[in-house]
């Protein structure tokens, strides 16, 4: 157990599964009941433990010497192999106890504890089958133990984990505080944030103030925690600074001791703690100080507060700043976290230049600076990385050097050249042997790969990498902590994208409000470099040879992909645990892919695989009856595939633990014996037409069913009771409720037990108002579909009844953070809402029998909604009353609140709006008379949109958008719009208001003339302008007054000519034009020099398009829609567009063909899309005229389909 503590060789780890299997019950009485030799089993665990002797030994001289990890990586496959053997044991007992127990259930059944497959003639075959192969692993345990005097491998009996020669690796130089560094870059707020903590006053006076620095290794938290220490700022204000490196090895009476000596500076001879901590203890009484714990590992509670107790005895105010790798350090020593990230792009540029470009020669050469500018983009931020590389590009005067290195990986570093390697090594290795597996596992993904916990939890436990020995603990639960221990530990980081974008959601597949996380790109090298050949990924650039010793395969799916020549190789492999495909995310729900090996070809070559993903694969109809040769398959995922069905075969994988079955629209029914897959776990069923429960799938105990919605149907066999039986986990929509006759069978799904459901969608269909009786009819219905008490986010939809049921007034469900309530038109009253202690976000749209919302909506009139954040009112047509002021201690917390009306329901509500003082995001359409009466601080976001709203409405709460916090900015068909947004003009607004407006959107503003700027604005990011007929100008000075401007969009404001004078900004990099016939013309002197613009999206009125040197040339995305003149592309416009990489058109029905000489050879995408019938007719293959022009580029769509 304390080799798990310190770290273990990831050899460890596949000997351990190993050893278990050996030694199983099942695996032994298969070789007792056969009367097989069972030495073969002493034997091989003999042969094992001798091979684990070296291990520890192995894994550190690795990252040194190439023929010791060839070694370890010969060896892990050779363990594999014997995995592989035990497994198919363990798979025939199963497969045989399976077919018995359905074989007892119609006869007297077989009771034998082996059961009787072993005595066929079969058994004969598969008995000598087993004994062959065992003793192949056997020579080969024997070959590669032979070998460890050739390479120096010493055995690691009677000696620690991460000792002994393996300390070579874990060596690192002590830190002093001198500083290693003379200049820190882009840590100013991190510094000022721990001198304000170091000179605070304000913590507990009783207790010991610890603040941890935590970040990944390289990231710079000594460099920064030295700048701390030496900053004139605290000079006096402590009467002891002490400055300890503790590393590894955290020896409470060495690091006790070394503390002394640091305060007394002299060296203490005492070999008794008793001594050590009586001495501390004398110097540090009535002393306030400062110490640093540099480089701290420790996660052993006991042991810091047996050093912590001296330390207790300084003077109020002494404060201890540490420096781990580690959240559980820091949660160990119970101090407060600091987590430091990597640096800021334009910080990490200064900080390469001062060390590659020391005398500033070579930045002269502009070669010299675009390398280094990709070099800087490839050390994703780590200071560690950028200084080392940095230093070492100095002694490198050429320009095929710098290339090389750019090339590189930092694997072929030299130890004199890099610290990269030991840094991220000392990381690896303080790892135990359980979780190093798990990273290697992350090879398998390209990087900026952004990581599903939840799915790469499945990945490992289908790869048998938890070890549950804890029966109280799922492997769900085991693996759940194996990623938080990595988490903590800076190998895996929150992904920091920026869910506020309303442009990024456009463009992904991201879940909103779900968490992500990514690893660094030095980090996935690391586990590149550990897992060597074993996990093999095929990416698009890299050569298409697949290594036959690779047992884990992946490949990236970024777009549409037919893989032929890429996966001819496969025919070289036989032994893959793993075939996946991959994406930027693991919720890559709309890329597709197409594989030439065939299916059944796939199945019938991999016997060996756990984990079998064909996501994503288009082609996919039918699975073949060959799927039930996959023993071992532990996970398949067959989602957004276009299968109809399984087959029967598919009932015999009798291991399998994971069915994945997401978008599979086409699917409807499952095999009859479905439920032999006694191991299954995780059932999903997201977006699939199923409609009828697989039979006796409820005796599968351990399954969790995801199914995101049921429709109920009017016959028995598709009833709403089938779910009763089933573990949902997740959420579900339950649709169709008004086909349910009989109400008990709503009780018989019993929702209230179901608590791991923690999301329902509850939905009724209406042709028709209903009678009364219906009405009574749902009001059970409902009423008996309580959900438990654990349910997070309930939805009800088109529900008939007059009152809602009472479980949504009786604090049942105590726990709901989000509630939604649509067309629910016959109910009278709100239930009493305000008293929800967790909901966050309340949406009630369409509720036409509310006419009132009084004191009862708020259950307490002096605290309710304590939590929420997000309150909507959508097309409340008889809403004419809303009690707010006379409720006081309402919304403490709210930040968005809507209030939308139809334009055909314009009764006019009348209401003072609830005074929220920490409002982030205020949406207004249509809102009658609503009054605000309070000035918001905090507002981030504001759209307002009113047709038909009063001009004086809209001057009534113009005080709003002088509120200088604004990110967001919407304005929307404000045709009486008089909003002073300038104080004097209602033609004009003016960006000096919106100091950190980001985005800013004004759609049908038909005042709108112009938009001024004084001074530079140094946060906006987007502008878009729409359909403003009077718009005329943006504001001059442009290029330089807003500098981060990233994206424009312009279309329909036909007074709008000409781009300023000056050009655009030099950072732009979208832009999109459309119905501005005339700014057209403009657009070659305002692009001018840019070489930053990408993307370019034009609705155009002329038939010819682009003029010669119109368009940039680092153009790599070209749009033209719109455009109904257009008959011709000019080739000459576009035949230096070298960065071209796509071309869209998209509804130019003149354009009549493609240009003579053809298209950009860089072009790798070209789409027809919409109304372009000449063309899609041209670009048909292999016939149409124009297809030789385009049958070199890569993906072809015309229409919605790829050209294969």
């Amino acid at each position: 157990m304390a080799a798990e503590l310190v770290g273990g060789a990831l050899l460890s780890a596949f000997l351990q599964v190993a050893f278990e299997k050996l030694t199983s019950p099942q695996v032994l009485d298969f070789f007792h009941g056969r009367k097989l030799d069972e030495k073969l089993l002493s034997k091989m665990e003999i042969k094992l433990h001798s091979i684990q002797a070296l291990a520890d030994d192995a894994e550190q001289k690795q990252f040194r010497d190439p023929h010791v990890r060839n070694w370890l990586l010969k060896v892990k496959n050779v363990v594999l192999d014997a995995e592989d053997v035990l497994d198919e044991i363990q798979y025939e007992i199963s497969k045989c106890q399976v077919e018995a127990e359905s074989e007892s259930q119609t006869s007297t059944g077989c009771s034998c504890k082996v059961p009787n497959f072993f005595k066929t003639s079969h058994a004969s075959s598969f008995n000598k089958e087993i004994k062959s192969r065992i003793e192949q692993v056997l020579d080969s345990l024997e070959f590669l133990s032979s070998q460890k005097g050739d390479l120096g491998l010493k055995n690691a009996s009677g000696v620690d984990y991460g000792s002994g020669s393996g300390s070579e690796v874990s060596q690192k130089l002590p830190s002093t505080s001198l500083l290693s560094e003379s200049v820190i870059y882009g840590r100013d707020d991190d510094k000022e944030m721990i001198l304000n903590w170091l000179r605070s006053d304000t913590e507990d006076c009783n207790q010991l103030s610890v603040l941890s620095i935590v970040g990944m290794g390289g990231v710079g938290k000594t460099t920064l925690a030295q700048h701390v220490y030496n900053d004139p700022r605290i000079e006096g204000k402590f009467d002891i600074k002490a400055w300890v490196c503790v590393s590894n090895e955290f020896d409470v009476f060495k690091v006790t001791r070394t503390i002394l000596d640091t305060i007394t500076k002299s060296v203490d001879d005492s070999r008794e703690l008793e001594m050590v901590h009586g001495r501390l203890k004398e110097k540090l009484t009535g002393n306030k100080f400062l110490l640093v714990l540099d480089d701290v590992w420790n996660e052993n509670r006991h042991k810091w507060e047996t050093v912590q107790r001296p330390l207790d005895c300084g003077a109020q105010g002494s404060r201890i700043l540490v420096t781990t790798r580690s959240k559980k350090v820091a949660s160990t020593m119970q101090s407060k976290e600091h987590h430091l990230e990597q640096l800021e792009k334009d910080h990490c540029w200064r900080l390469f230049n001062k060390h590659a470009f020391q005398d500033d020669n070579a930045q002269s050469n502009p070669d010299f600076k675009e390398i280094g500018m990709k070099i800087v983009e490839k050390c994703k931020g780590l200071p560690l990385a950028l200084k080392t590389i940095g230093s070492l590009l100095h002694r490198k005067t050429s320009i095929l050097e710098w290339e090389s290195i750019l090339k590189s990986k930092i694997w072929e570093f030299s130890e004199e050249d890099s610290e990269i390697v030991p840094a991220l090594a000392l990381s690896y290795h303080h790892l135990p042997s359980h979780l190093k597996r798990c990273f290697a596992y992350c090879a398998l993904f390209p990087k900026d790969y952004e990581f599903d916990k939840e799915c790469l939890i499945q990945l490992w436990m289908a790869e048998n990498f938890l070890q549950c020995h804890q029966q109280s603990k799922s492997p769900e639960e085991v693996g759940e902590q194996y990623f938080n221990d990595l988490l903590s530990r800076s190998f895996f980081q929150q992904s920091s994208i920026n869910d506020l974008s309303p442009i990024f959601f456009l463009t992904s597949s991201r879940i909103r409000n779900k968490t992500y996380f990514v690893m660094h790109d030095l980090l996935n090298d690391l586990a590149k470099y550990v897992g060597g050949d074993i996990y093999f990924r095929l990416e698009d650039d890299q050569a298409k040879s697949i290594p036959k010793t690779a047992r884990h395969f992946s490949f990236e799916t970024n777009d549409i992909y037919c893989y032929d020549e890429e996966l001819g190789s496969l025919h070289d492999v036989e032994r893959f645990r793993t075939f996946m495909p991959t994406s930027k995310s693991m919720d890559f729900l709309y890329y597709s892919w197409y594989c030439k090996m065939s299916i059944h070809q796939l199945f019938s070559k991999f016997k060996f695989l756990r984990v079998l993903s064909l996501l994503g694969c288009s082609e996919l109809k039918e699975v073949p009856d060959s799927v039930g040769n996959l023993k071992h398959l532990h996970s398949l995922d067959l989602s957004n595939t276009n299968i109809k069905k399984l087959p029967e075969s598919t009932c015999s994988l009798y291991n399998l633990q994971i069915l994945k079955l997401n978008g599979c629209s086409h699917m409807k029914e499952f095999p009859t014996n479905f439920h032999k897959l006694t191991n299954l776990r995780r059932l999903e069923l997201i977006k699939t037409e199923v409609r009828k429960v697989p039979e006796q799938l409820g005796k599968l105990k351990n399954l969790h069913v995801l199914m995101s919605s049921f429709d109920v149907g009017k016959s028995r066999e598709f009833g709403i009771h089938q779910l009763g039986e089933l573990n949902l986990h997740g959420r579900i929509s339950i649709g169709e409720l008004q086909n349910i006759e009989n109400p008990s069978d709503a009780l018989a799904v019993d929702l209230k037990n179901k608590i791991h459901l923690v999301e329902i969608d509850l939905k009724w269909v209406r042709d028709q108002n209903p009678d009364d009786s219906i009405k009574e009819r749902d009001e059970i219905v409902i009423q008996n579909l309580q959900p438990s008490k654990h349910l997070e986010k309930l939805s009800i939809g088109h529900y008939g009844g007059t009152k809602f049921p009472s479980w949504l007034s009786d604090n049942s469900l105590s726990n709901v953070v989000s509630l939604r309530l649509t067309d629910c038109k016959y109910c009278l009253c709100l239930p009493r809402f305000g008293l929800l202690p967790f909901l966050k976000d309340l949406v009630i749209k369409r509720l036409d029998g509310i006419v009132s919302i009084d004191a009862d909506f708020y259950g307490n009139n002096s605290s309710s909604f304590t939590s929420l954040e997000t309150l909507k009112f959508s097309a409340m047509k008889e809403w004419e009353k809303w009690e707010c002021q006379a409720v006081t201690g309402a919304f403490p917390r709210l930040q968005r609140l809507s209030i939308k009306r139809y334009i055909e329901h314009c009764e006019q509500l009348v209401a003072s709006s609830p005074i929220a003082t920490e409002i982030r995001e205020l949406n207004l359409k249509e809102c009658g008379k609503l009054q605000f009466d309070f000035h918001p601080t905090t507002l981030k976001k504001l759209t307002i949109c009113g047709y038909i709203m009063e001009a004086s409405m809209l001057e009534r709460i113009g005080h709003i958008t002088f509120v200088t916090s604004l990110e967001y900015l919407y304005i929307y068909n404000c045709l009486n719009m008089n909003i002073p947004m300038t104080g004097c003009y209602n033609f004009l607004v003016s960006l000096n208001f919106f100091p950190k407006l980001e985005y800013l959107f004004l759609r049908g503003c038909r005042n709108l003339h112009v938009i001024s700027q004084g001074l530079a604005h140094n946060h906006l990011k987007d502008l878009v302008i729409s359909e403003c007929a009077q718009f005329e100008a943006l504001l001059e000075r442009m290029h330089a007054l807003l500098p981060y401007l990233d994206v424009i969009q312009i279309d329909d404001c036909p007074k709008f000519e000409s781009f300023p004078n000056r050009g655009l900004p030099s950072n732009l990099k979208k832009m999109y034009i459309d119905k501005c016939s005339k700014l057209i013309m403009s657009l070659k002197e305002a692009l001018g020099g840019n070489l930053s613009l990408e993307t370019l999206g034009i609705g155009l009125d002329m038939e010819s398009f682009p003029d010669e040197g119109l368009l940039p040339l680092s153009l790599t995305s070209l749009c033209i829609y719109n455009s109904l003149n257009l008959k011709r592309l000019d080739y000459k416009g576009i035949c230096n567009l070298s960065s071209l990489k796509e071309l869209i058109l998209f509804d130019c029905p003149s354009l009549q063909c493609l240009p003579e000489e053809g298209l950009p050879k860089s072009i790798s995408t070209l789409k027809i899309l919409g109304n372009c019938p000449l063309l899609k007719e041209r670009c048909q293959k292999p016939e149409g005229e124009d297809w030789g022009k385009i049958a070199h580029i890569r993906f072809i769509y015309v229409g919605s389909h790829l050209v294969l």
